[in-house]
């Protein structure tokens, strides 16, 4: 013999399902809208005191590099390497951080890691 619950909870647990299903779409809007709002959101750092300067999308697309020319030096290339390697890490952690930042607004701060 199989228990069943009351058709008043059954009725009430179909409800609770349907509204969970609501908050789950309705969140997944909101971190279509935030990604979408990041791609479009352009991120600029400067590195090695302002001799480069790099332009990022939220979607992590390298856009612009600016050199200063007072910086390239053909005796020392590798000083120039170095500088836009720490530029590049430097974008990618600040629009980590951003996207983390906004999906967390998006999600009600749960927590969803590898998702975004």
């Amino acid at each position: 013999m199989k228990a069943r619950l009351p058709q008043e909870y059954q009725a009430r647990g179909a409800s609770n399902m349907n509204q969970m299903i609501q908050k789950a779409q309705k969140m997944q809007d909101d971190i279509e809208k935030v990604q979408k709002r990041l791609d479009e959101t352009d991120f600029t750092v400067a590195a090695g005191g302002g001799m480069i300067e790099l332009t990022m999308t939220g979607g992590r697309k390298l856009k612009t590099v600016k050199l200063n020319p007072d910086c390239i030096d053909k005796d020392s290339p590798e000083d120039l390497e170095d500088i836009i390697v720490a530029g590049v890490n430097a974008m990618l952690e600040k629009v980590e951080e951003e996207t983390t930042k906004e999906m967390e607004k998006a999600t009600g701060g749960l927590s969803m890691p590898g998702l975004f």
